[in-house]
């Protein structure tokens, strides 16, 4: 290795040469292959000097995809000779191929549709009733400190304990999933809402009332701008919160859906397929939080989200 790294520095007009004698020793020392390697160099040292030619969202996105890329390459060479490691963590390889028959045979489009509706539906009314209650809240402070306990007390009950009770309310079709996201969403929603109406500057507040502006007017034309911010924050969050509360109801009951499908492939031990059901409920919560960004910026023009 030594004597490489030697050669390396003694070869100036032909570096590349250089570069192929350290990649190549790099390779053999830490068991990784050669290609693997370069893209590796190649990335860490070319790329960053055409950084200043790409704006700041497509940089973000090639850094992203970038150590995507490089993790997938690790993880697929270290379950390529290794059949223990390969049944124990799956490989890409193996993932991609289940995702490829998953899109074949249907599966796919269907238990994401069940899971997408499940999930969709449960976020809009978890979110509605939570920001309802949270921004009325702020029309009384006595009432609020009163609410507050069982506030405390509803979001400290795991959503997994509540999946029997649901079930035995609402049986096993799309009402109990609905409800289950549906739980997981509105203490977040309630909370985040409350905290944005409760954190309207008081000055503000008082420069309305002397002008004459009702309570239902500050309310209206102050507190609820002014609480967009926090509101939108919690829709971020509670994207995940609802995929979560409808994956756990499929985990519980269900024929369909991603959650049957992540439960039936654990059951028999195809841990590609978990990971390929994994991607796809990945993929989804992407989806919803890029739609719920796209809203952000259509009701708060004037905000500039990084």
């Amino acid at each position: 290795m030594k004597d490489q790294v030697d050669a390396l520095l003694k070869d100036h007009s032909t570096g590349f040469a250089g570069f192929r004698l350290l990649d190549s020793g790099i390779s053999r020392f830490v068991g990784v292959p050669y290609w693997f390697i370069s893209i590796v160099f190649a990335l860490l040292c070319g790329l960053p000097w055409y950084w200043r030619r790409f704006n700041f969202s497509l940089r973000a996105f090639l850094i992203a995809f970038t150590v995507l890329a490089v993790l997938l390459g690790f993880w697929d060479h270290m379950t390529a000779n290794n059949k223990q490691a390969a049944f124990m963590f799956g490989s890409p390889s193996a993932i991609a191929g289940f995702l490829g028959q998953m899109v074949r045979d249907g599966s796919l489009w269907r238990d994401t549709y069940v899971t997408g509706l499940e999930t969709l539906l449960g976020f809009l009314a978890g979110n509605f009733v939570g920001t309802v209650i949270g921004l009325s809240l702020w029309y009384s402070r006595f009432v609020s400190r009163v609410v507050e306990p069982f506030v405390i007390a509803l979001g400290s009950i795991p959503i997994i304990a509540l999946a029997p009770i649901i079930i035995i309310w609402f049986g096993t079709g799309l009402i109990s999933k609905v409800a289950m996201s549906t739980l997981s969403v509105v203490i977040v929603a309630l909370v985040t809402s409350y905290k944005g109406a409760v954190g309207v500057d008081t000055d503000q507040i008082n420069l309305m009332r002397t002008l004459g502006a009702s309570k239902f007017q500050i309310f209206r034309k102050l507190v609820v701008p002014a609480s967009l911010t926090d509101i939108f924050a919690g829709l971020k969050l509670t994207v995940g919160f609802a995929l979560i509360g409808a994956i756990v109801g499929e985990f519980m009951s269900s024929s369909e859906g991603l959650g049957h499908a992540i439960f039936k492939a654990g059951s028999l031990y195809i841990i590609p397929k978990v990971f390929a059901a994994l991607v796809a409920t990945i993929v989804l919560a992407l989806l919803l939080t890029f739609v719920v960004g796209r809203i952000e910026r259509l009701l708060m023009p004037w905000r500039r989200i990084h």
